[in-house]
């Protein structure tokens, strides 16, 4: 080792003058990017052609693959080895269909190339680890996994940029809960922001949380993409969405496909493709008999949609909407449905849309159609979406017509979304004509009750807390109803002393509504945690109690959403 040492001070690098030379012009022509030109195409081809030896469109996608691992590889590089790629990447992609075309993939390649994609809106770093990113680590609003998780006042875990997004559209309430906000102020998870943080890298994905200026909150500070990358892909989308305006039938498949893929990558892309006009081409596609045409379309609007400014651009394109409940009703493919359903999540996180999307004809019996027999991913767009549309208090009659409350009520014993259906009936029970409906399901106190007994400590809250609202407003013979259930007093005691902070506070109200009526006697022994009466009177409904866990509050403040 010491000679060889000694030999190698002895030598001078060799550089291959060759690569040398296409280094200093890839270096150029990202610099053209850069200040806003446009390189020259035969000087292009020139440099893929000649100097790489990448002579067809099969050859290019490879070297983007190869490119793309290199980025995941040199992520904690210092720069400039990352952003590099990254540029080489984005040149690659333009050069791409600007010098081989569109040419080389059937239908059937463009559905199967499509599969190893994510069947929602996670970025494409999680694309090959779908199955496997906990729940806990992608935002609720998005569906994204979380590059800075803040918590807002309810407790909840949101990614900065989507809550944010969110209370600047006049949103003052909880998405997840509907529970109106104390405050506005954003608390940072670090805890959590670690935990994927330590996740992503042991499973080879980027994490790249967004810069936000606040040192002092502990954000992490990353590179934003730089110039050449975005005017790279602002080019690549322009010859895409050409062909999507005049190519032939095959070369609408290609864009649609490679304009879902690019809306992935990030928000800066979302921009610029929809800014070149792309939501009403791909609108026609959304009615197009070619299965392959018609799943790509929904789901590039779909990857469009996760950017706030391109949501209006959507709803307010005509026909757009009805084009997307369509192909919730009656697409070619079940990704297809998924998606569809994934888009009216998406667009329904406007509050002004909620009421648009549910008066579109078929929009909610679709979605309750899939949320019965969907698949497990079917299901959760389906359940995820109902929620939403629910929050809109003018959405209830709508809902109930539909069918939406048996499929939901049959949705509380189906693993994996269950939570949410129960999150959804809570929101239905708030007005009495949701709560005589829920009442009417035979099945729905039942599971209820069963839910609070054997849930998830998230299931159990959402079950007592519809339990609430039914009772709430449901009237004196629901109360009775539910009181009659077996063991139900023994139930509220477990739950005042088990439960989490919220969900006791639930179950003591659930308590109060039923002794109100005299449907459930509850001597004071029972209670367990301090909680005190002098009767039974509804005098005594606004006194405040205090818990073992050091909680003051009145009883007739709403608990669950308001």
């Amino acid at each position: 080792m010491e000679l060889l040492k000694k030999q190698l001070k002895r030598e001078k690098l060799f550089i291959d003058q060759h690569d040398e030379a296409m280094r200093v012009q890839l270096y150029n022509f990202l610099h053209e990017f850069e200040v806003g030109g446009i390189p020259d195409k035969a000087e292009l081809q020139m440099f893929f052609v000649e100097g790489l030896g990448i002579r067809d469109e099969k050859s290019c996608k490879s070297e983007i693959e190869f490119l793309e691992e290199l980025i995941y590889n040199h992520e904690n590089d210092v720069e400039p080895t990352s952003s590099v790629i990254k540029g080489a990447v984005a040149l690659t992609r333009y050069c791409r269909f600007l010098i081989f075309g569109f040419g080389g993939d059937n239908d059937t390649m463009c559905l199967e190339n499509c599969k190893k994609e994510r069947k929602g809106v996670v970025s494409q770093e999680t694309t090959e680890t779908l199955g496997t990113v906990p729940k806990d680590f992608c935002c609720p609003i998005s569906l994204d996994l979380m590059q800075d998780p803040v918590i807002v006042s309810t407790g909840h875990t949101y990614d900065r940029y989507s809550i944010t997004q969110w209370m600047e559209e006049g949103n003052y309430s909880c998405p997840q809960t509907g529970q109106t906000l104390a405050h506005t102020r954003l608390v940072p998870n670090i805890a959590l922001r670690s935990l994927i943080s330590e996740w992503c890298i042991a499973h080879g994905i980027s994490f790249d949380p967004i810069e936000t200026g606040d040192k002092s909150m502990g954000t992490i500070s990353v590179a934003l993409p730089t110039r050449a990358v975005i005017e790279a892909n602002r080019a690549t989308a322009k010859i895409l969405v050409e062909q999507l305006s005049c190519g032939s039938d095959g070369a609408k498949i290609i864009a649609a496909r490679e304009l879902r893929l690019l809306a992935k990558t990030r928000r800066e892309s979302r921009v610029c493709i929809a800014r070149a006009g792309a939501i009403p081409l791909l609108q026609r596609l959304l009615s197009s008999p070619n299965p392959a045409a018609q799943e790509n379309a929904v789901t590039a609007i779909l990857n469009l949609s996760l950017y706030e400014d391109n949501k209006s651009l959507i709803v307010e394109e005509p026909g757009c909407l009805s084009l997307i409940v369509e192909v919730l009703r009656f697409g070619h493919t079940e990704e297809s449905r998924e998606n569809a359903a994934a888009t009216l999540f998406s667009l329904s996180a406007v509050h002004d849309y909620k009421k648009r999307i549910t008066d579109e004809n078929g929009a909610i019996s679709a979605l309750a159609g899939l949320l019965k027999e969907g698949t497990q991913r079917g299901k959760k767009d389906a359940v995820t979406a109902l929620f939403n549309l629910s929050t809109h208090m003018d959405n209830c009659s709508r809902m109930i017509e539909a069918g939406a409350i048996t499929a939901l009520v049959d949705a509380l014993e189906t693993e994996g979304v269950a939570e949410e259906a129960s999150g959804v009936l809570g929101m239905l029970v708030r007005q009495p004509i949701g709560a005589q409906a829920v009442n009417k399901e035979e099945r729905a106190v039942p599971r209820l009750i069963k839910m609070m007994r054997r849930g998830t400590s998230r299931g159990k809250e959402n079950a007592v807390s519809a339990m609430l609202e039914l009772c709430r407003n449901g009237g004196p013979s629901i109360i009775q109803k539910v009181a009659k259930v077996p063991a139900f007093s023994s139930l509220l005691q477990i739950l005042l002393y088990t439960g989490t902070k919220r969900t006791r506070r639930k179950a003591a109200s659930l308590a109060r509504v039923c002794q109100k009526y005299g449907a459930v006697a509850l001597p004071y022994g029972l209670w367990g945690v301090g909680y005190t009466f002098s009767s039974n009177s509804s005098a005594n409904l606004g006194s405040s109690f205090t818990s073992d866990v050091a909680v003051s509050m009145s009883i007739s403040v709403p608990i669950l959403w308001g």
